[in-house]
């Protein structure tokens, strides 16, 4: 180490460890495996329920069909969750009134049972019917 100045030296020791620390860096990174990375894209949503349609062991597809209208007075419990805000406990509460009170005679007799407000008539307006 003779003819070489402390200066020279501490850079010397300083690349050497800069060198290291970079290198073992270097190596942790890519010995690391990766995270899984999924990625999905939702299909049409038309494509979606034809294909659940044909998957389906139920008679019953989830929702209305196009143009599709359900008379409250004969439909069961199934066809009566396709409508839109109707759940399981609405639609048994609609067959309850049915059955206690006889058929509906108008549409607007469903506001009758309970949970079933103007704003949700007017969303089923479209979509049922008695007859």
């Amino acid at each position: 180490m003779e003819g070489k100045s402390r200066f020279g030296l501490a850079v010397l020791a300083l690349s050497a460890a800069f060198f290291l620390i970079c290198g073992t860096w270097y190596l942790a990174r890519a010995s690391t495996p990766e995270p899984w990375q999924i990625s999905s894209a939702r299909r049409p949503a038309a494509e979606a329920s034809s294909s659940a349609q044909l998957d389906s062991e139920s008679p019953y597809p989830d929702s209305l069909l196009p143009g599709e209208v359900i008379d409250v007075n004969t439909a069961d419990i199934y066809d009566l969750q396709r409508l839109p805000g109707i759940g399981e406990k609405r639609a048994r509460d609609i067959i309850a009134w049915r059955d206690g009170n006889g058929p509906f005679k108008t549409v607007d007799e469903l506001t009758n049972v309970s949970g079933i407000g103007p704003a949700i008539l007017e969303g089923l307006r479209e979509y049922v019917s008695v007859e």
